[in-house]
């Protein structure tokens, strides 16, 4: 649909399949501050879909790729992609956080709260500066694919809101699955593309996710998932009270009309 090269649409799709923490934060602030507070445990997923988003692109830009490595029996492709740098660095990072819990993080953390503010400047700076060129050179941000970059957000945040929804979550934190659902990363995947796939083009990925798919969420996707989750919950809750009402008033009826209730009035009568 894009008219994009594989790689390019393996690294489109595990920035699209990731999140943005910063539309993330967004989110909750602006829900809260309408009475729509979702549940912290929404931070656990937001982490957990870092790396199955990373791991689905390179499958999906290294399927089909030939190489001139001998193959392996049963699955070299997901071996090649489980052991990239890239995987192996995030599922590492969640391994030694569940070891080392708030105690073991104590000794590091000047250099994570402060250090890495820094650290993260200098590399979006550099990461825009390398899209940016790339993009100026090759100009391949056609239409179809600024579409791509608002359709996609609207179709996965909605999907991810009426999945929220069914499965039984307040307003707040469906909408905020939807968001999530709807974001795309431009720090840690465009990290772990360079490093795994540094043949696809950041150009194109990073200027959708960055310059189009980021500032329509956060102008339209947030109260749009919003008020889908509020419609949607709040008519599922009418149905519900509905079907209870009835089930109810269903066993009331059907215990005044049991021959138990009817017997002792009858043979008091008698």
């Amino acid at each position: 649909m894009g008219g994009l090269s594989r790689v390019d649409a393996g690294a489109v799709a595990a920035h699209y399949g990731s999140v943005s923490v910063v539309t993330f934060v967004t989110a909750r602030e602006l829900l809260t501050n309408r009475g729509l507070a979702p549940s912290g445990y929404l931070v656990a997923v937001l982490a957990l879909m870092e790396t199955p988003a990373i791991i689905s692109g390179l499958l999906l830009a290294k399927r089909g790729q030939v190489t001139d490595e001998p193959s392996l029996p049963g699955g070299s492709m997901f071996h090649d992609v489980l052991t990239n740098a890239s995987v192996v660095l995030l599922i590492g990072s969640f391994t030694i956080g569940l070891i080392a819990e708030t105690d073991g993080f104590v000794a590091v953390k000047p250099l994570f709260e402060t250090g890495f503010r820094g650290v993260l400047c200098l590399f979006l700076l550099d990461t825009g500066l390398i899209a940016t060129r790339r993009l100026t050179q090759s100009r391949k941000l056609a239409a179809r694919l600024v579409a791509i970059a608002v359709i996609l957000p609207l179709a996965n945040g909605s999907l991810g809101t009426l999945l929220g929804a069914g499965i039984g979550l307040e307003a707040g934190s469906a909408a905020v699955l939807g968001v999530l659902a709807a974001s795309a990363s431009y720090i840690a995947v465009p990290a772990a593309m360079r490093l795994a796939l540094p043949e696809a083009d950041p150009g194109i990925s990073l200027s959708m996710a960055l310059g189009i798919t980021f500032p329509f969420n956060i102008t339209f996707g947030i109260s749009i998932f919003a008020a889908l989750a509020a419609m949607v919950g709040e008519s599922w809750w009418r149905r519900s009270i509905a079907r209870g009402s009835r089930s109810w008033s269903t066993h009331r009826w059907s215990r005044a009309s049991s021959p138990s209730c009817v017997a002792p009035a009858s043979a008091g009568g008698a």
